[in-house]
């Protein structure tokens, strides 16, 4: 596989979860009662829309065609939190999803940058989205462990 092709696919990869999180956090801001996290989750479906934008002129100019959807393990994730808001607690189940769909993007990013064989435009533009990345997952973690001691 050429260094483009591969940064293409590298990127992509990164999009798809990315995309996951602006699907989940969209659907996840209409359901929730609660409007302070409507609100948050609403910006940080904001946050991923812009990660995606980003990498995916990172794509094109890399020659590629960019990823137009998410994951299937996205989309999985998704419905099993719209099961567990049913059946409980819905913020904590939403917040606690979604604080794993960061997991998932942060140790994509991660990986991404540390892996010796990521070309480095890939590396690159992963550096590049990291600080925004670790930065929504540190919301996120803290909004869970907030709601779990309130429980």
């Amino acid at each position: 596989m050429d260094t483009q092709h591969k940064t293409a696919h590298t990127l992509n990869d990164l999009i798809e979860i990315a995309r996951d999180g602006t699907d989940f956090y969209t659907d996840a801001a209409r359901k929730v009662d609660n409007p302070e996290l409507s609100t948050l989750f609403t910006r940080m479906a904001d946050h991923k829309r812009e990660i995606v934008s980003g990498l995916t002129a990172d794509v094109a100019a890399a020659g590629g065609e960019p990823a137009e959807h998410g994951t299937m393990v996205g989309s999985m994730r998704e419905a099993y939190a719209n099961v567990r808001a049913a059946l409980g607690d819905k913020d904590f189940a939403y917040v606690a999803e979604l604080e794993e769909l960061e997991d998932r993007l942060l140790e994509a990013f991660e990986d991404t940058i540390e892996d010796d064989d990521t070309p480095p435009a890939a590396k690159a533009a992963a550096q590049r989205h990291l600080p925004r990345v670790a930065e929504c997952h540190e919301i996120m973690r803290e909004r869970k462990k907030a709601l779990e001691a309130a429980r």
